[in-house]
C-alpha cells in the first residue's frame, strides 16, 4: 500500500460530535492517526449532520451521503476503491459490510466497537431489573450480532482490556482479530499542569455526559435522588453543575437551585467547566468500554468519585485518579472527603495525571496500530485463511443480508414507480 494510494473509507452510523460525545472524540482520534500516515479520508453516512457535528471538510476530509438498501452504494464503492474501510459500530458493518466484501474484497475491513454494545445493554437490563451488573446475561441476540460482525472483519478495535479478556476467554475470539486501542491522549505538559487551578481556586462539584447515552441519564437520576441529598447534609452550600447535550425533559426537571442541583446543559468549553470544579461525580451503574468523562476529569486536574463500572478498564497496575466507591453511602462519603481534604485531593490529582501518562499516551499506541493495519493489508489472504470461520460467517451473512436488501430495493423501486 504505497503512501500515494492510501485511501480510507469510514462508514459512520452518525457524524462525529467530539464536543458532545466520547465516541465522537474517539473517531477524530482515529481520523488523525490515518491522516498522519498520508491516507485520503472519505467519511460516508446515511445520517444527517447536526449543529454540533464536526466540520469534516474543513479538516480535508471528504464526506458522502449513502443510502441503506440501495445499489448506488455499490457504484460508489466501485469508483472509490478504498484500501481500508472502517465501520464505526457493528450496526454500520451489518448494514454495509456485505457490500464492501462483495465490491472491494481487497480492502482491509476494520470495526471500531466503541464499546461492546451487547455488554452495555445486558448490564443495563440487569441493573434496571434489580440485579448486579455481574449477573447480566451477556449471551443475547445482540451479542450474536456483534460477535458475528467481529468475526467478519479483519480487525476489531477494542477500547478496554476488560473487553479484550471477555472476548478471548468467554467467547473464544482469536486474539489476532482484536486490537487494544484505548482513548489516545497527549499527556499534559508542565505548562498545562502549572496553569491548572489549585484546590483553593476551585469550587463546586461537576458531572457531565451526553444524555442520548442511557448510563448518563441513570447516573444523574442517581445523584439527584440518592447521593446528592447525602452530600448536601454535610455540605449544605455545595453546588453540583450538570453538563451535557440532548438532555430529555426528565433531566431538565431535576434542576433545583435551592438544592444546589443545576442542569447547565451543553458546555461549549468543557475544559473550563471541569477544571473550575473541585470534584467530578460519576455514579455509573451500567455501561461498557472506557468512560471518556473520567479521563477528561483527570486530564483537567479534577479528581473524581465513580463506581467499579465507571473505573473499569482504566487502571491496569496504576492507581486511579480519584475514588472508586461500591455503595451509595461510600460514594457520598468519598465525595465529601475529596471536596474538603486538600492533601487527599492533591494526591489523587497527581495520580490522575500519572494514569494518563502511563496508560493512555497516544505515543504508546499510534505506531503499533498503523503497523498492524499495513501488515494485514500486505498479508490479507493469509490473514483471512487463518480466520476461516470469519469467511463462513461472511458467506452466510452475504447470502441472507444480500437477498433481504435486494428484496427491499425491489420493493422501494416498485413503490417509487407507482
Amino acid at each position: 500500500m504505497s503512501s500515494s494510494q492510501r485511501k480510507l473509507l469510514i462508514i459512520g452510523h452518525t457524524f462525529p460530535e467530539p464536543a458532545t460525545t466520547a465516541a465522537g472524540h474517539r473517531m477524530m482520534q482515529l481520523i488523525s492517526l490515518f491522516q498522519s500516515e498520508g491516507f485520503t479520508i472519505i467519511f460516508a453516512t446515511s445520517a444527517l449532520a447536526s449543529e454540533r457535528s464536526v466540520n469534516l471538510q474543513a479538516l480535508d476530509i471528504e464526506t458522502a451521503t449513502i443510502q441503506l438498501n440501495d445499489p448506488s452504494f455499490d457504484l460508489f464503492l466501485a469508483e472509490l476503491q478504498p484500501n481500508v474501510v472502517l465501520f464505526d459500530r457493528f450496526i454500520a458493518e451489518e448494514q454495509f459490510g456485505w457490500r464492501v466484501a462483495e465490491v472491494c474484497s481487497d480492502a482491509v475491513r476494520i470495526l471500531d466497537t466503541e464499546d461492546l454494545h451487547f455488554l452495555r445493554k445486558a448490564r443495563q437490563e440487569a441493573v434496571l431489573n434489580g440485579l448486579s451488573p455481574s449477573d447480566a446475561n451477556i449471551f443475547s441476540d445482540t451479542a450474536k450480532r456483534e460477535l458475528a460482525s467481529i468475526l467478519r472483519c479483519d480487525l476489531s478495535l477494542i477500547i478496554s482490556e476488560v473487553e479484550i479478556k471477555l472476548l478471548e476467554e468467554t467467547f473464544r475470539i482469536p486474539e489476532t482479530l482484536l486490537w487494544y486501542l484505548p482513548f489516545l491522549i497527549t499527556p499534559p505538559s508542565e505548562e498545562h499542569l502549572n496553569a491548572s487551578p489549585t484546590f483553593n481556586e476551585r469550587a463546586d462539584f461537576v458531572t457531565m455526559g451526553n444524555f442520548l447515552h442511557a448510563p448518563n441519564v441513570d447516573a444523574v437520576r442517581q445523584l439527584k435522588q440518592v447521593i446528592w441529598p447525602e452530600i448536601r447534609k454535610q455540605l449544605p452550600k455545595a453546588v453540583l453543575r450538570v453538563y451535557g447535550a440532548y438532555a430529555p425533559q426528565q433531566i431538565e426537571e431535576l434542576h433545583n437551585e435551592r438544592a444546589g442541583f443545576l442542569i447547565n446543559g451543553w458546555a461549549s468549553d468543557l475544559k473550563d467547566a471541569v477544571q473550575q470544579a473541585k470534584v467530578c461525580l460519576a455514579p455509573i451503574r451500567f455501561g461498557a468500554g472506557l468512560k471518556g468523562k473520567l479521563l477528561d476529569a483527570m486530564l483537567y486536574g479534577t479528581p473524581s468519585v465513580t463506581t467499579p463500572i465507571g473505573a473499569e478498564g482504566m487502571c491496569g497496575l496504576s492507581s486511579y485518579g480519584g475514588v472508586v466507591a461500591k455503595t451509595n453511602t461510600e460514594f457520598a462519603a468519598a465525595s465529601v472527603a475529596l471536596y474538603t481534604d486538600e492533601i487527599l485531593w492533591t494526591k489523587l490529582q497527581i495520580q490522575g495525571y500519572e494514569l494518563i501518562r502511563d496508560r493512555f499516551s497516544i505515543h504508546d499506541f499510534s505506531e503499533a496500530f498503523m503497523q498492524r493495519v499495513f501488515q494485514i493489508s500486505a498479508e490479507r489472504s493469509k490473514h483471512r485463511e487463518a480466520h476461516f470461520i470469519g469467511q463462513i460467517v461472511q458467506h452466510h451473512t452475504l447470502q441472507s443480508t444480500k437477498y433481504m436488501s435486494k428484496w427491499i430495493e425491489s420493493k422501494n423501486s416498485s413503490q417509487s414507480k407507482k
